[in-house]
């Protein structure tokens, strides 16, 4: 699978309860790069280079709030400026930078794990065909009152859930031991408009992660060895630092990776609903940005669980 990883680029759209989520996920992302080394976040230079011509194709309207000269998170993230003209390197029509955080995974779950299992978080692994079937699963030996659903996607074939809107959009990556320390990235390439261009250096010495592709509907798990190509290529062009400005042969490969974003069509959805007389508060369908949007989307997951509980001791 590709290593997951994250830059704060306001995927969402303006004025939209996913903005609010990325919005209320930033001030956490930012305290655990500042005051917790050990989480495998940190801080990186950003750069956004666009193009107009890219409005139009399907990495363009995925990454619309990208394509605008001052997008709504410029006044949630430090250091925001414009890119000057002479900056942009030719077929760009304007770029913007500031300072985003990148998270090596491989660190940062293990750190949430030891962080759930100090608050006495208990884990178990189980098969269920249905979701209610989830409520028999507590280590108390009772019945759950509440059951969070987070099977991204899944959803898709999870009884009493079977959510036809969720679909994989395939990502391909390359990790290599180059490092450029910097993050950028593109609003599309002329490679194919499912074709993306990004580099992004991890923390803790995880390697820089070049990427990739959004090809909506691909399950195929297996390595493309020319889209290989193609990113490594791109990334280059991109950002010569990465290779003292030689070509593809520089790049010092650690491994290739597919990976499968658990996509919604209508959105990321956060609800309550009762299925078999148990209540489940859903919260799947993340696509591309589930970290980017985890702290705000989580916090909208707890209240709903909140009012359930407050729903189940009325009645």
């Amino acid at each position: 699978m590709a290593q997951a990883r994250i830059v704060v680029v306001g995927i969402s759209e303006a004025g939209t309860e996913a903005a609010e989520w990325d919005k209320n996920t930033w001030p956490e992302l930012e305290s655990l790069a500042r005051n917790h080394p050990d989480a495998g976040v940190h801080f990186q230079d950003t750069a956004i280079y666009n193009r107009k011509k890219d409005l139009e194709t399907v990495t363009g309207k995925y990454l619309a709030e990208k394509l605008k000269a001052e997008p709504w998170y410029k006044d949630i993230v430090p250091n925001f400026r414009l890119l000057p003209s002479e900056s942009l390197g030719d077929g760009f029509d304007n770029g913007h930078a500031f300072t985003s955080v990148c998270i090596n995974t491989g660190i940062y779950l293990s750190w949430l794990v030891s962080q759930c299992l100090q608050k006495g978080v208990i884990f178990k692994r189980a098969n269920v065909k249905h979701i209610s079937e989830a409520s028999q699963l507590h280590s108390s030996g009772h019945e759950a009152h509440v059951i969070v659903n987070c099977t991204g996607l899944s959803a898709l074939k999870l009884g009493g859930v079977e959510d036809k809107n969720m679909m994989p959009i395939r990502g391909q990556t390359v990790l290599v031991r180059n490092e450029a320390n910097v993050m950028c990235s593109t609003s599309g390439t002329d490679d194919g408009d499912d074709e993306v261009c990004y580099l992004m250096q991890r923390a803790a010495g995880g390697g820089t992660l070049l990427g990739g592709s959004y090809q909506r509907g691909n399950w195929d798990s297996q390595l493309d060895p020319s889209l290989a190509v193609r990113i490594m290529k791109r990334a280059v062009d991109l950002c010569p630092a990465l290779t003292g400005g030689k070509g593809i042969e520089h790049l010092d490969i650690i491994r290739q990776g597919v990976g499968l974003r658990p996509y919604r069509h209508g959105g990321t959805r956060i609800e309550k609903e009762k299925i078999k007389g148990v209540w489940i508060v859903h919260n799947y369908g993340h696509g591309g940005y589930g970290y980017q949007s985890s702290y705000g989307c989580s916090q909208k997951a707890v209240r709903l669980v909140g009012e359930t509980l407050g729903i189940r001791s009325k009645l």
